[in-house]
C-alpha cells in the first residue's frame, strides 16, 4: 500500500497517510479535523548514476565494465 500526502483545506497542515489505492481520497486533518484533500505527488524518483541508462549500470563489476569497453 502506498503513502499519500494530504493538505488540510482549513489550516493548510500537510501530513501523510498509508492506505490502499481504492480508499477514499477525502480524509480529516490530524490537527483541526478539517477536510483534507490528496496532493499530487511526484512519486518515487529514478536515480541515474554512472554512464549507463539503467539504474543498475553503476553496480556492475570492474571486470564487466572493462570487458564491455573492449567490445565497443
Amino acid at each position: 500500500m502506498p503513502t499519500y500526502d494530504y493538505r488540510c483545506e482549513k489550516c493548510s497542515h500537510v501530513f501523510e497517510i498509508f492506505h490502499g489505492m481504492n480508499d477514499s481520497s477525502q480524509k480529516k486533518c490530524e490537527k483541526c479535523d478539517g477536510v483534507a484533500g490528496k496532493l499530487i505527488g511526484a512519486g518515487s524518483g529514478v536515480i541515474y548514476k554512472g554512464t549507463g541508462f539503467y539504474t543498475t549500470d553503476y553496480n556492475r563489476s570492474k571486470h564487466y565494465r572493462e570487458s564491455s569497453k573492449k567490445e565497443n
